[in-house]
């Protein structure tokens, strides 16, 4: 059984213990910097272990979480998000262990040159800090994001959703004890020990200076708070209203598949398909076999009106639902009049996060991953790889939309700065 709430959710005093918390993360960060790649394994394999062998604690306190959001009515796709199996905590330990086999980034050289007064000149990655992860709901980031930052040499903080509360204190505490078996300060990967919203705030106010970067993973109303009210930079992880469109020279069957697999797959997840756009002059062989696909699998349609004739399932779009991240099994459809028409309506209505095209032609798939300004693009694949551990990244921290630093899936890479390192022989300015 998890421990009763109030025992570790007090409001009275939460400025000052968040205070505290910022000042021991930092401090964990200025030894992690410096820490040596073997040990950061060290503690990555430890924490995979401790995982596994805690999953028993881990999955009673996420059924405590899911008991209280059926009470609360919440919607099956975030029950989805929320609900941790065997299979999902072996596939954390493992993930972990993937971010552990990794390159680590922290001292390689990104690029070298000589100056001709024999300067050398290196520049060198190094890690950003401490780092403020705010997530909803998904319990699983709690590991991924402690294994990214700890790889990268970075301290963080965590503040996961008040309705998986009780799991990510359990993934945390096993964190904790990976890291005290590796000989790392706890406060490498701290967890924000309170539900208070409050707590939320003093972190986007850097926590007296603590904090370096903040990285939001949720919804519109969470990251539209972050950037807000951060003092301190972001990286912005946006919704992802992400598209397929299947040009004129799209095989069907692969289209089917593509289509099914994007928004299907998981419909809570950032990458699934919220619309789908089929090229005019392939709708009369495509699109209602498309369309019929969708509802059979149990996904609500929401389409034009050239749409809405071919299913009389198909109830009408709203101007509202070409903007809208579902999250859910609904899907908007539209025909469009050609490849440009389509990327025109990815511009105004797309979230810069992920969208695809399905098409056999070469040209129009060149031009459609030149045109259309997203983090990811694809090519006749699922928005589902978007994802770091489809990217080889082990795992993802988050997938920023925006263009500053870092762009799609932030990995350990991404959570590195870098600085000069000069050598000389003892030159000077004239």
């Amino acid at each position: 059984m998890s421990a009763p709430l109030s025992a570790v959710d007090p409001s009275p005093g939460i400025e000052q213990t968040m205070l505290e918390l910022g000042q021991r993360a930092k401090a964990a960060a200025r030894r992690l910097a410096l820490a040596p790649a073997r040990q950061k394994d060290q503690a990555l394999s430890a924490i995979a272990v401790a995982i596994r062998e805690r999953a028993d604690a881990i999955l009673a306190a996420n059924a405590e979480d899911i008991a209280d959001a059926r009470r609360d009515g919440a919607a099956a796709s975030f029950i989805d998000r929320l609900s941790l199996t065997q299979q999902r905590i072996e596939a954390m330990a493992a993930g972990v262990e993937i971010v552990r086999d990794l390159a680590d980034p922290v001292g390689s050289i990104i690029a070298e040159w000589d100056r001709p007064n024999g300067l050398h000149i290196e520049r060198v990655r190094v890690p950003l800090g401490v780092i403020g992860v705010i997530y909803e709901s998904r319990p699983n980031v709690t590991a991924d994001a402690a294994a990214l930052c700890l790889k990268a040499g970075n301290a963080v903080i965590l503040r996961g959703g008040s309705d998986s509360f009780r799991s990510t204190r359990a993934i945390h505490q096993a964190i904790a004890a990976g890291l005290d078996k590796a000989g790392l300060p706890a406060a490498a990967v701290s967890l924000v020990p309170t539900r208070d919203r409050m707590a939320v705030g003093l972190m986007l106010q850097g926590l007296g200076g603590a904090v370096d970067v903040i990285v939001p993973r949720g919804g519109k109303s969470l990251v539209a708070r972050v950037q807000q009210e951060a003092r301190v930079p972001v990286f912005a992880h946006l919704d992802g209203n992400c598209h397929v469109y299947v040009h004129g020279a799209a095989s069907l069957p692969m289209a089917r598949d593509i289509v099914l697999n994007a928004k299907m797959r998981r419909t809570g997840v950032c990458g699934s398909a919220e619309t789908l756009l089929v090229d005019e002059s392939c709708a009369g062989t495509h699109l209602r076999p498309l369309v019929a696909a969708l509802l059979d699998a149990g996904c609500a349609v929401r389409g034009d009106s050239l749409t809405r004739i071919v299913d009389p399932r198909v109830t009408p779009a709203t101007e509202e639902d070409w903007s809208t991240e579902f999250l859910d099994a609904i899907i908007a459809v539209k025909v469009v009049s050609g490849l440009g028409d389509a990327i025109a309506h990815i511009e105004r209505y797309g979230s810069h996060h992920t969208d695809a095209i399905v098409t056999t032609d070469q040209m129009a798939a060149d031009r459609f991953m030149a045109e259309v300004d997203s983090a990811i693009v694809l090519h006749n694949a699922s928005t589902q790889f978007a994802d770091g551990g489809e990217f080889g990244f082990g795992a993802e921290i988050g997938i920023a939309t925006g263009r500053m630093h870092a762009r799609g899936p932030v990995g350990v890479e991404q959570l590195t700065s870098f600085k000069y390192r000069i050598r000389g022989t003892g030159q000077i300015r004239p």
